[in-house]
């Protein structure tokens, strides 16, 4: 999975990859969460949260959001940058082991998958429908050029979470990344509404 590269990157830096910083990161960011099928959700779980600069974003559309990261470094500063945020819980967890909660209506896959192997991705994959409330949704986000130390393409992340058989509710992609909402229920959010 890449750990002592990981490890690395949070000891050369508190927010190696300029998620506070970056217009990209912002974008990113903003077109995850325009994307949400809801406007707000009951228990979202967030892999791969890093620093937190995604969930600080999730918990305001939220009740509880569970957020968890690989590399002890970010979980400490993003519990600090959480800590004032009711609601908003912050755990060491590594992505191949057991889940650590049941039920989330929206999990948020982004930029995680691509750090494990097909084998790894898939049985994470099998894990997120065990944990996947009935009116649950899933958003994928990854980066689409090749980096180091992923095993996966970001494209290839993306098939690995489609295969879930999960039906596709929106997707959004560029050269840089690819956004992929999936849901339960295959219903429009003007369907849901009864507008149509």
């Amino acid at each position: 999975m890449g750990e002592e590269w990981l490890w690395d990157q949070y000891a050369q830096s508190p927010d190696p990859w300029g998620f506070d910083e970056r217009w990209y990161e912002q974008r990113k960011y903003a077109l995850t969460l325009a994307a949400l099928p809801r406007r707000r959700y009951r228990r979202v779980f967030e892999p791969g949260c890093s620093i937190g600069a995604l969930t600080e974003r999730l918990a305001e559309r939220a009740d509880h959001v569970l957020a968890c990261d690989l590399v002890p470094t970010a979980v400490e500063r993003a519990r600090r940058r959480l800590a004032d945020l009711p609601g908003v819980t912050v755990h060491e967890w590594d992505a191949r082991a057991p889940w650590p909660g049941t039920d989330f209506d929206l999990v948020v896959v982004s930029e995680l998958l691509y750090y494990l192997t097909v084998a790894q991705a898939r049985a994470f994959c099998d894990l997120l429908l065990q944990h996947l409330a009935e009116d649950g949704h899933v958003v994928g986000v990854h980066w689409r050029r090749p980096a180091d130390p992923h095993v996966l393409t970001g494209d290839e992340a993306d098939r690995v979470l489609r295969d879930t058989g999960l039906p596709v509710l929106a997707t959004w992609g560029d050269e840089d990344f690819v956004l992929t909402v999936l849901g339960r229920d295959a219903r429009s959010v003007a369907a849901v509404e009864g507008l149509v």
